[in-house]
């Protein structure tokens, strides 16, 4: 396994829409999807997407508990408006949070390493994480999806001004049980 350099936000693979991997089970998807895991644990992130790691294909990584998961080609369903607002950073985009509305609940369908089909619904902030991972796969930055961007700074001074008006600061996500970034 390997530690992968991260695109950052103006690289052009990050702008466009990822190709759907041809054969899931290929030895080279497990060994990207791999290195992705130990890329994002390395960064401190909860989730990451193929073309974060410059490689343009339909992939993201989510911590799950203590483990990672992987979903190839993936199918979103938001299951209710982009409603719930709340604080997301990029490994992408270092060093900013933004405040983001997101669905609270999607289906989601694609396929494992192995090649097998999954499906299921997650809600919270597992939802907002693959709808934040899907969003990479379509060249979407969550910059983009936000509506009030007086929400949006660099974590020292959102946590700084926070702290002086009492209210809780958009703490970045350290390892969440439950979601990734």
């Amino acid at each position: 396994m390997a530690i992968l350099k991260i695109a950052r936000m103006g690289h052009p693979v990050l702008l466009q829409r990822a190709a759907v991997v041809e054969d899931p089970r290929d030895p080279e998807i497990r060994r990207l999807v791999a290195d992705m895991a130990e890329t994002m644990l390395d960064a401190q992130g909860l989730g990451l997407a193929a073309p974060q790691v410059h490689v343009p294909l339909r992939i993201f990584v989510w911590r799950n508990g203590d483990s990672v998961a992987a979903l190839i080609n993936p199918e979103l369903e938001l299951l209710g408006p982009p409603d719930q607002r709340g604080w997301e950073g990029c490994l992408s985009i270092p060093g900013l949070r933004g405040n983001v509305e997101r669905a609270h609940r999607v289906a989601f369908r694609g396929t494992d390493i192995g090649g097998d089909s999954v499906e299921g619904e997650a809600e919270g902030m597992l939802a907002r994480v693959m709808q934040h991972e899907y969003d990479h796969l379509d060249g979407v930055l969550y910059p983009s999806r936000m509506t009030d961007h007086a929400l949006f700074g660099f974590t020292e001074e959102l946590t700084r001004a926070a702290a002086a008006q009492h209210a809780p600061p958009p703490a970045p996500p350290p390892a969440m049980q439950e979601a990734t970034r």
